[in-house]
């Protein structure tokens, strides 16, 4: 899996191949067919991982700003994950570990916007839960596509982030 992130990471999905894998990895072409049976469990894998890591980061979250930090570190801590999670096309989307670890990682997103101020206020929770995952997501992809390389410059991303959500959201 860490050779796949490696190809991920600095040519996208579409690079991988199970045999290039099999000899970065040292091992036999057969290998990680035998491990993952294709590319599509393998990249299943990969997101049910990332997903995992989400969970975790968001575990402890001081409220609704910090699980949106949280969030693009991750993001930007682990942008192969980042990108097959959110690439549905990739993946078996019935997979159990995938859907488990999609689950917790949703949960403790949902608890940091139910936790917040501004969800109390919107008529729609759910909807308040949409518009905090649509900042941290929006900005971490384009952070990671260095779309707001000018707009930003020098400053902590994290920091913008920070800025930006208090602008939308009251407190959290």
């Amino acid at each position: 899996m860490s050779a796949a992130l490696d190809v991920i990471s600095t040519d996208g999905p579409s690079a991988l191949s199970l045999r290039d894998l099999a000899r970065r990895a040292g091992v036999s072409h057969a290998a990680p067919a035998h491990h993952f049976k294709d590319r599509t469990g393998l990249l299943t894998a990969i997101a049910a991982e990332g997903y995992a890591l989400l969970a975790a980061a968001l575990g402890d979250a001081d409220g609704l700003r910090d699980a949106g930090v949280r969030y693009v570190r991750f993001a930007t801590g682990h942008p192969a994950h980042f990108q097959v999670m959110f690439t549905p096309e990739l993946l078996r989307g019935n997979d159990v570990e995938l859907t488990a670890a999609r689950a917790l990682a949703g949960e403790r997103l949902r608890t940091a916007v139910a936790d917040s101020e501004s969800a109390g206020r919107a008529a729609d929770a759910r909807l308040a839960g949409v518009a905090a995952w649509s900042l941290a997501h929006g900005f971490a992809t384009l952070l990671l596509g260095h779309n707001l390389d000018a707009p930003i410059g020098d400053r902590d991303p994290e920091e913008v982030f920070r800025t930006l959500a208090g602008m939308l959201f009251r407190s959290g």
